[in-house]
């Protein structure tokens, strides 16, 4: 049997094998752009995500690196027809993002 979510599971996938995350979030947003005229006459429900993705394999690299890294990971859905349309990314290493959540967690004055 197909899969109803084809991208979002080949993300997964390529993003869990390459990068090893310790977090990955995938959010498919593609029903808050179909009314945009690019998205007109579409069939694909999967153009539009968000990625969070938590991953030692981002240490020492700057945001642009780890972008490049992950559009790299997903060139041929980006490429085909039907396939991604926009990617919206956070990438942090884990000390990263343990700093941000204690910063957050912090009551504010």
């Amino acid at each position: 049997m197909a899969s109803n979510t084809p991208i979002e599971d080949t993300i997964r996938l390529k993003v869990t094998e390459a990068l090893t995350p310790s977090l990955l979030e995938i959010k498919n947003d593609s029903h808050f752009h179909a009314h945009h005229k690019a998205m007109q006459g579409g069939t694909s429900k999967e153009t539009h995500f968000s990625l969070t993705i938590i991953s030692d394999a981002f240490r020492m690299k700057t945001q642009p690196t780890r972008h490049r890294m992950v559009y790299a990971l997903l060139k041929d859905e980006l490429q085909m027809e039907g396939g991604i349309h926009a990617l919206q990314l956070k990438t942090r290493t884990l000390d990263e993002d343990l700093r941000q959540r204690a910063q957050e967690a912090r009551p504010t004055e």
